[in-house]
């Protein structure tokens, strides 16, 4: 297999060279998950470098988005999010946007006169 910067590697490495330092078990297996289901089959030697940086961003856009409530543009959102899809992630946060917020707010006040 070829890394992101164009040597071989070791498959027992792929994908654990790519965690990061500051990832915790639980993001770590998640976004872990995200990458292995998009790897071609086999030695993975048709994944390009190019393709391998842009599976690794996508794959921390979609970490990012659950774990930490970042948001992106709805394009990525949606092509992320049907990556995806059927990974389960255990006691995922949840995280209330600042429309939500406010469009309780506004539901409560309306109500009260």
């Amino acid at each position: 297999m070829v890394s992101g910067d164009g040597e071989v590697v070791a498959e027992g490495e792929f994908p654990e060279q790519f965690r990061s330092y500051s990832e915790n078990e639980k993001h770590w297996q998640a976004r872990r998950a995200f990458i292995v289901r998009h790897v071609p089959p086999g030695d993975g030697e048709a994944l390009s470098p190019l393709r391998l940086d842009q599976l690794l961003s996508l794959s921390m856009v979609w970490a990012n988005h659950l774990f930490l409530g970042c948001s992106y543009s709805k394009d990525l959102m949606d092509k992320v999010t049907e990556m995806a899809e059927g990974i389960e992630v255990e006691d995922a946060p949840h995280f209330t946007t600042r429309d939500e917020i406010m469009k309780k707010v506004v539901t409560v006040s309306v109500g009260k006169t």
